[in-house]
């Protein structure tokens, strides 16, 4: 019995304890839980603002994983949208790199290259390239969209005057546009040019960015053209002719040309070499032109260089009436800049030769059309191409001349003293230009500039064995030479020039002016 009463009192302790201690595990689990209600209502809401920060963070993960490793990732599929009318075999070969992309890096430089090259069609208002991910269970690929928008109004024109104030001519130039009429990138065009004192020309052509296998594009124009020279050298052209563009690549391209030409004085004053020239002629030649440009600026180079090589084979079509030559010439700039007020010297050396073959081609003369003809206002700057311009002599003004026609009279035996510029089989032109800027702001600010500059030039004859009496001596005395000053003003299209031009050196018969002359130049 004294056990059983030692017992109870426990029994009841350790009820109370237990009821105490479940009352405070009650009281912890309501803290807890308050605390925790607590913490949820201290958490700030996500907001816009932080989505963006957290998105633009991620973003900046990634362009930095980018730009510090190579980042694996393969193509799945390429989707095309929006050709109507395009064929999308021509989307598929201008796109064909993303296909073969092996990385993000890979695939982000394939994406730009395809925009360009889709751009450079000339037939869709837009082109959008999206990269999107490829399907959940093949992770590492990606899914390209290629988006275009094709030209609302596939037929352009427009229409100009255009004159030259060197040459006191006018043009009145117009030109229509028909793109991707066949859904091939196929653009048809035809141009029409009338120029009041000299030069007139009509043409059709097509391009074609893709011809069956062929990787570059191919060109067809058929053209006639019409040029008066009766000013200068007392003959007029005509020429209906066939072009076709084989091979058009950034620094090469190769052409055939296939015209009937001919030659005729109606103002019967030619000169003797000039009339034995006149009539009909095939010509069928082959043109290959190596270019490569590294100037900053095509019409204010300040810095880098350019060269273009162009070489002709004539008489490549078996007929006798077709005109036989060999013409090479050259053109080589380097731009360097002074380091003071966009100040830049330009040098320019050009220089060509021309050439019958044959049976006897050294006895024979070379076509008068091929020859070379040097003179002309145009900037020695903007025209890459060849040995042409001479600042100060005017076009055709220098070089081999004959006497025209003499007519006799009852008075004189002599009344005519007019010569004809008959062009040199062996041409040479070399310049250096100092641009720099002007001290107002408002012409810095326009880009107009001042320059001084130097020019000489050469042409000589070598066919119908004058080669023969060809020396150093005379080669060298054989050099005209002028120098100035002048203000320019270039835009967009054109390079604008007012010069005071004075002539170092000229030979008894050249049309050469010391004075203020107007030029216009285009790079184009």
């Amino acid at each position: 019995m004294v056990k059983d009463e030692n017992e109870n009192p426990v029994s009841e302790v350790d009820e109370d304890e237990e009821e105490s201690s479940n009352g405070e595990d009650e009281e912890e689990e309501d803290f807890d839980e308050d605390e925790d209600e607590e913490d949820e209502e201290e958490e700030p809401p996500v907001t816009s603002e932080s989505r963006m920060r957290a998105e633009r963070a991620r973003m900046e993960g990634v362009f930095h994983r980018i730009s510090s490793e190579r980042v694996p990732l393969r193509v799945h599929d390429v989707l095309i949208k929006g050709n109507i009318k395009t064929k999308e075999s021509l989307i598929e070969a201008e796109i064909g790199a993303l296909k073969t992309a092996t990385s993000v890096q890979e695939l982000l430089q394939a994406a730009t290259i395809a925009n360009a090259r889709l751009q450079k069609l000339d037939i869709f208002d837009s082109v959008n390239i999206t990269l999107d991910s490829g399907p959940p269970e093949l992770p590492g690929t990606s899914n390209v969209i290629v988006k275009v928008v094709e030209s609302k109004n596939p037929l352009t024109g427009d229409i100009g005057i255009f004159t030259k104030p060197e040459a006191r001519s006018w043009s009145l130039e117009g030109s229509l546009k028909l793109k991707n009429l066949f859904g091939y990138g196929d653009l048809w065009d035809g141009s029409l040019s009338y120029g009041w004192d000299q030069t007139s020309e009509a043409s059709v052509g097509i391009s074609l960015p893709r011809f069956m296998r062929l990787f570059t594009p191919v060109m067809a124009r058929v053209s006639l053209l019409s040029q008066d020279w009766l000013k200068f050298s007392s003959y007029k052209e005509q020429a209906l002719g066939l072009s076709l563009g084989l091979l058009s690549t950034k620094h090469h391209d190769l052409a055939y040309n296939l015209s009937w030409r001919t030659l005729t004085d109606p103002s019967q004053m030619a000169s003797e070499s000039i009339r034995r020239q006149l009539g009909h002629g095939l010509l069928s030649h082959l043109k290959y032109t190596f270019k490569i440009d590294r100037r900053n600026s095509p019409l204010r180079p300040t810095r880098g260089f350019a060269f273009v090589s162009s070489s002709q084979l004539g008489g490549i079509f078996p007929d006798y009436r077709s005109l036989r030559f060999v013409r090479q010439e050259f053109d080589l700039r380097y731009a360097l800049p002074l380091g003071f007020a966009r100040a830049a010297l330009n040098f320019g050396v050009a220089g060509g030769v021309v050439f019958p073959w044959g049976s006897e081609f050294l006895n024979r003369p070379t076509s008068l059309p091929d020859r070379f003809f040097l003179g002309g206002n145009s900037s020695p700057v903007c025209s890459l191409g060849g040995p042409t311009s001479l600042l100060g002599f005017k076009t055709r003004g220098l070089g081999p001349s004959e006497p025209k026609r003499q007519f006799k009279t009852k008075n004189s035996e002599d009344t005519n003293s007019e010569r004809d510029f008959v062009g040199g089989d062996l041409a040479f032109t070399g310049f250096a230009d100092l641009s720099f800027d002007l001290p107002l702001k408002v012409l810095r600010d326009s880009n107009i500039h001042a320059h001084a500059f130097a020019c000489a030039g050469s042409l000589t004859k070598l066919t119908e064995n004058s080669f023969r009496d060809f020396s150093f001596q005379k080669y060298r005395d054989s050099f005209r030479t002028s120098a100035g000053f002048g203000l320019i003003v270039p835009t967009k299209l054109f390079r604008m020039e007012v010069n005071y031009c004075y002539i170092v050196r000229q030979h008894e018969h050249d049309r050469a002016k010391t004075g203020v002359q107007f030029s216009f130049s285009s790079p184009l």
